[in-house]
C-alpha cells in the first residue's frame, strides 16, 4: 500500500510536468531513467529518493519543497479546502483551468483573480 506522502509527491510531480507540457518520456530522459519509473512515481507506487526528487525538481524548474506543498504535518495527508476534493491536482478540468489562467497576460490575470475571489465570497 502506498504511503500518503508518496502519493501526494507523485501527484505534484504529475501536476508540474503537465503544467510544463512535458511528457513522462521527456522527463524520464532528462532525469536519466525509464518513463515507466516516472509512471510509478506519479501514482505513488514507488517512493522517490531524495536525490531523484532533486533531479526531478531541477528538470521541472521548481524547488524540492514544491512537491510537499499542501501536506499536513500532523497526519501526513493532503489538506482539503472547504469545498475542494482531496485530489484536485488530478482533476483534468482544474488543471486545464490553471493552464489557461497562466496563459492570460498578468494584468488581466490579476483582474480575473480578483473577480473570482469576490464571486466566491458572495457565494
Amino acid at each position: 500500500m502506498s504511503h500518503p506522502v508518496d502519493v501526494h509527491v507523485g501527484k505534484r510531480i504529475r501536476h508540474r510536468r503537465w503544467m510544463n507540457g512535458t511528457t513522462q518520456q521527456q522527463l524520464a530522459e532528462r532525469v536519466g531513467i525509464k518513463f515507466q519509473q516516472i509512471q510509478k512515481y506519479e501514482t505513488g507506487m514507488n517512493r522517490v529518493s531524495a536525490s531523484r526528487l532533486w533531479d526531478i525538481a531541477n528538470v521541472l524548474d521548481v524547488p524540492v519543497s514544491f512537491f510537499f506543498e499542501g501536506m499536513d504535518a500532523d497526519d501526513a495527508a493532503p489538506r482539503d479546502g472547504a469545498d475542494m476534493p482531496a485530489d484536485i491536482m488530478t482533476d483534468k478540468e482544474a488543471l486545464e483551468l490553471l493552464r489557461s489562467y497562466y496563459a492570460i497576460p498578468e494584468n488581466q490575470r490579476r483582474r480575473l483573480f480578483d473577480l473570482a475571489r469576490v464571486l466566491s465570497e458572495a457565494a
